[in-house]
């Protein structure tokens, strides 16, 4: 059980590092994980982990349309600003999620090749964050002064905001108690 609050929590910190990232993101169809063979969507079921990221996902999906309009109309961007908005939007959409790595499979490996499977993923994980801090910034550097000053409370309070959230979240499922805000 604790695993699967662990793959949870990594869920969860990945996707809050993109929104925290991004201050918002045009949402594309996210494709949750299929449901293992025989599995049901009752509560406490086996197939019922894979309702709650479905749900989850399209939580989300909502949130980050929502804020990204609020974002756009808050910037009051100009048509010469709209290319660089459309590039940061594209890299900032959500990609599919990873599937947890099969336990099974995992348990066959040397603990150093574990290790190597978890830094690869991290590197993958790195460069798609490299892309989008590079559209970040050009879209950034096209903003006025004022307009970057807007971003960034905006992006403040988004961060403030998630990390209030999964808190809540994490005390809710009697995770552990919450990290504290630098």
């Amino acid at each position: 059980m604790k695993s699967i609050h662990t793959v949870i929590t990594s869920v969860l910190l990945t996707s809050g590092i993109a929104l925290s990232a991004t201050a918002s993101a045009q949402s594309a169809p996210l494709q949750p994980p299929p449901p293992p063979p025989g599995a049901h969507s009752q509560e406490g079921a086996p197939g019922h982990h894979a309702m709650d990221m479905a749900k989850w996902q399209e939580k989300m999906k909502e949130r980050m349309a929502k804020r990204q309009a609020e974002l756009r109309d808050l910037l009051k961007l100009t048509p010469a600003q709209e290319p660089a908005w459309k590039t940061f939007v594209q890299a900032m959409e959500p990609k599919s999620m990873p599937l947890p790595q099969d336990p099974k499979e995992m348990e066959k490996l040397s603990t150093p090749e574990r290790m190597e499977r978890s830094l690869e993923r991290m590197k993958e994980h790195q460069a798609s964050l490299q892309i989008r801090l590079a559209a970040l910034k050009n879209f950034y550097a096209g903003l006025t002064p004022e307009q970057q000053k807007l971003f960034d409370e905006n992006h403040h309070r988004i961060k403030k905001d998630m990390h209030d959230r999964m808190a809540k979240e994490m005390q809710r499922k009697d995770g552990p108690p919450p990290m504290p805000r630098p």
